[in-house]
């Protein structure tokens, strides 16, 4: 038996106005959509700008960057290991150029679609379980379509067809911290929050369930 239908609303320019460590909670439980595919958001990383040396803004504005520096709520997407891309939610003031990456999703819609994005093209063999559809960065963008096309797309108007909507799931009550992963600068921090339990999580040691750690008060 199915449950009630939930409405979704996308989320407004508002909710990403806010410190990377604050935002970067409460996007877990909401929905990334790009047409027929949608998923729910199950693990993030938070980046703060000049305040952090993991950051690619961390030394200031550069092409590559530059989406970062814009307004909240645009998506922020860099090609790494001269093979993936990552995708990122804008956030905080502008010219801040805080951001949220994007590194998980529970796939809920357009599945036929995300698997032909992931493995159109493999050699013989069998095709890896759903599970590894969406789970890390490089995953999501590759199952979504996101390349560096969709660099500057506003999520808050469904640019290029990508947005982050709500539908009334809120973050969990206790949400899973650990330090960030896949980097060598303050790789300690604990600013990677993800669903405790949640099989798409991307698999990685050491994580540990409490609050998220912010900044004191009056550091941005």
């Amino acid at each position: 038996m199915t449950g009630p239908v939930r409405r979704r609303r996308v989320l407004p320019r508002r909710f990403y106005d806010g410190d990377a460590l604050e935002v970067a909670p409460q996007l877990l439980n909401k929905i990334l959509v790009r047409g027929r595919r949608s998923g729910r958001i199950v693990e993030v990383e938070a980046y703060r700008g000049a305040q952090d040396p993991a950051s690619h803004a961390y030394r200031g504005q550069t092409r590559r960057n530059a989406t970062m520096f814009g307004p909240p709520g645009r998506l922020y997407v860099y090609f790494t290991y001269g093979m993936h891309w990552c995708a990122n939610a804008v956030c905080g003031p502008e010219g801040e150029a805080q951001a949220v990456l994007l590194r998980a999703v529970t796939p809920l819609s357009g599945l036929e679609e995300m698997r032909h994005s992931r493995w159109a093209g493999r050699g013989p063999g069998p095709v890896p379980a759903d599970r590894q559809l969406t789970s890390g960065p490089a995953r999501l963008c590759q199952a979504f379509a996101i390349t560096g096309e969709d660099d500057g797309a506003d999520l808050v108007r469904r640019d290029r067809g990508l947005a982050v909507v709500d539908d009334g799931t809120p973050p969990p009550r206790r949400v899973g911290v650990s330090g960030r992963v896949g980097i060598s600068a303050a790789s300690e921090l604990p600013w990677r929050f993800f669903v405790p339990g949640e099989p798409h999580v991307s698999g990685v040691p050491g994580p540990r369930t409490g609050r998220p750690v912010l900044p004191a008060p009056g550091r941005r």
